[in-house]
């Protein structure tokens, strides 16, 4: 199995297949607009515009499971990643990124790679570690997704080589995109 073996839906309802990203770098990367993480999108957006021609592919997908922060319906999700951060990447349905609902996609991606731990020099670190430790202690455990921004490297075959947590900026992940340039 690989990640071109999944369906998802578009914003709009359609399903559609991974396998149309075959042959391309992929950052997958849970999103919401209402996190203290959302500037990452128009880094996201710039990496996009740096690297799409050299075969770098960004798709978000936005969860509303992290303290509700992605109250928007799927098309004003993409209105507002547009209008606000100048993201054109594809924005799929908003969907359920772990526990028992989780979408398939993101259920084989961290069972391809582990959490390996927040990078605690980020500036929010700690405060995001208190939310997790007060608020959702069961978020700490096991390899699920963590909270919004976590964000998974997928090599031109569909092999799942990275994965970085919501405390890793998008341009600290640049030289690991390149590598797969």
């Amino acid at each position: 199995m690989s990640i071109f073996d999944f369906k998802v839906k578009t914003s709009s309802g359609l399903t559609t297949s991974l396998e149309k990203y075959k042959g391309k770098v992929l950052l997958i990367v849970n999103t919401a607009t209402k996190c203290g993480f959302t500037p990452q999108l128009t880094d996201l957006q710039k990496l996009q515009e740096h690297y799409g021609e050299k075969g770098l592919q960004i798709l978000a997908f936005p969860s509303n499971q992290f303290a509700e922060q992605e109250p928007l319906q799927d098309g004003e999700i993409a209105e507002f990643c547009a209008l606000n951060h100048g993201v054109h990447f594809p924005i799929f349905k908003k969907i359920d990124v772990r526990d028992d609902d989780a979408h398939p996609l993101f259920t084989y991606l961290t069972g391809q790679k582990p959490f390996e731990g927040f990078n605690m020099s980020h500036p929010v670190s700690n405060l995001l570690m208190s939310i997790l430790n007060e608020r959702y202690p069961h978020y700490l455990f096991g390899d699920s997704i963590k909270w919004n921004f976590t964000k998974f490297l997928v090599d031109r075959e569909g092999n799942v080589v990275n994965r970085f947590e919501s405390t890793t900026e998008p341009f600290e992940m640049e030289s690991s995109i390149q590598a797969l340039l």
